[in-house]
């Protein structure tokens, strides 16, 4: 199979279970993310279907974008069910300095779970895990060139 010229892009896609948007003040405080597009599901040009909206959610989130850095994450209300659920993988969040490490690791550990604490690693000179408020996991470090 030959490779194209037009590689494919790979963007994390969260559901936050009806509460996308405490997510995304969480995330503009901790980590000064900005919202480049949100839609809820009452904004919609097309009418969802039939059950697709738990009744009362019209308001909710059909789907956002945030730049973080450079990375866009998008993420929406899903179906509105109240429980979060994500596991199997983590975003990891690179920084430029250690002072910048502790910082976005201490704001996404407020009111989450510390993984794996602040640490030198042979791999970075910070480095440390955690599961945010809403369960989305993270791994923050100091980004070094590998040789």
């Amino acid at each position: 199979m030959k490779a194209s010229n037009n590689n494919g892009l790979v963007q994390p896609y969260l559901f936050f279970e009806g509460r996308c948007e405490e997510a995304i003040e969480f995330y503009k405080k901790a980590l000064g993310a900005e919202v480049q597009f949100l839609m809820r599901f009452k904004e919609s040009p097309e009418p969802p279907p039939p059950g697709c909206v738990p009744p009362g959610a019209e308001s909710k989130i059909m789907h956002a974008q945030m730049r973080i850095g450079q990375t866009v994450v998008m993420m929406a209300d899903g179906r509105c069910s109240g429980k979060p659920v994500f596991e199997g993988f983590s975003l990891s969040l690179s920084a430029a300095t250690e002072a910048d490490v502790d910082r976005y690791f201490n704001a996404l550990a407020e009111g989450g779970q510390v993984r794996m604490p602040l640490a030198k690693t042979f791999f970075s000179p910070r480095f440390g895990m955690v599961a945010d408020r809403f369960g989305v996991g993270w791994m923050v470090l100091v980004h070094q060139n590998q040789r």
